[in-house]
């Protein structure tokens, strides 16, 4: 069946490791029949500083609350145009793939512009009722599928249990279990490629072969186990019951076995 797959993707240089896996998404996607639309945020010239542009009508002039504003612009349709193009993509899309190299143990300020952005209040929080009831597992983006391939400069030693730099999934958690899981999508386990400044050509095509075979599972691989907000397992909304993850507590706590 041909589905909407929205690819964001950050980085400049068109001969970058991430743009190969970008046209090799798109190649992919495309001969499985699936439509394929793109957001290549340093071609558009993504605006990254959310300020006071991004609300051309304020309802107050003399301080600047984001989320009073953004939810203003959103549920009176006064939002800057790319802002509503990039929330159109998301809502049209049955999944979306996040491409982007590891700067600072975390996305480039740009792609992480585009999400303060077009996560809109009304749109991404405060979703149905203003409040914190329709998160985690709930909101307007449930029942889309999520994935993020990430590229990291340094070896895969350094990102396992107990590398330097931390496993990745712990690094990424406020992407996929904030940015993602929080307004509903299903995340996937993340794929990353290590040693991306040296790898050799060789090495390109076997990853690009292991990448094929993660996009054609897309839709039947089985996400990540973030606890749903209101799948019983936080009573209050907040904090996880005593019988649950007994003796975790961190970010471990919040994925199920």
């Amino acid at each position: 069946m041909k589905k909407k797959i929205l690819i964001v993707f950050a980085h400049p240089e068109a001969t970058s490791l991430t743009h190969t896996m970008v046209n090799t998404s798109i190649e992919t996607l495309e001969e499985m029949g699936h439509e394929v639309i793109l957001s290549d945020l340093y071609a558009m010239k993504w605006k990254a500083v959310f300020d006071e542009s991004d609300f051309p009508k304020r309802v107050n002039s003399d301080r600047l609350s984001f989320i009073h504003e953004s939810g203003n612009a959103y549920a009176t349709q006064n939002q800057s145009a790319d802002v509503v193009a990039e929330q159109k993509k998301l809502l049209d899309a049955d999944a979306v793939i996040l491409q982007f190299p590891l700067w600072w143990y975390s996305t480039p300020a740009i792609l992480k512009g585009w999400i303060e952005r077009v996560y809109a209040f009304g749109f991404a929080y405060g979703y149905k009722n203003g409040t914190n009831e329709f998160r985690f597992g709930e909101g307007i983006l449930k029942g889309k599928k999520a994935l993020v391939s990430v590229y990291t400069g340094g070896p895969q030693a350094d990102y396992s249990p107990r590398g330097v730099n931390g496993p990745i999934e712990q690094l990424l958690f406020p992407l996929t279990h904030g940015a993602l899981f929080y307004p509903g999508m299903e995340v996937l386990p993340t794929h990353v490629i290590h040693g991306a400044a040296f790898i050799t050509p060789d090495q390109v095509e076997i990853e690009k072969e292991l990448w094929k075979k993660r996009l054609e599972n897309l839709f039947i691989e089985k996400p990540i186990p973030f606890r749903e907000q209101n799948g019983g397992d936080y009573p209050d909304r907040h904090i996880l019951k005593d019988t649950v993850a007994i003796g975790k507590t961190g970010i471990v706590a919040h994925i199920a076995d």
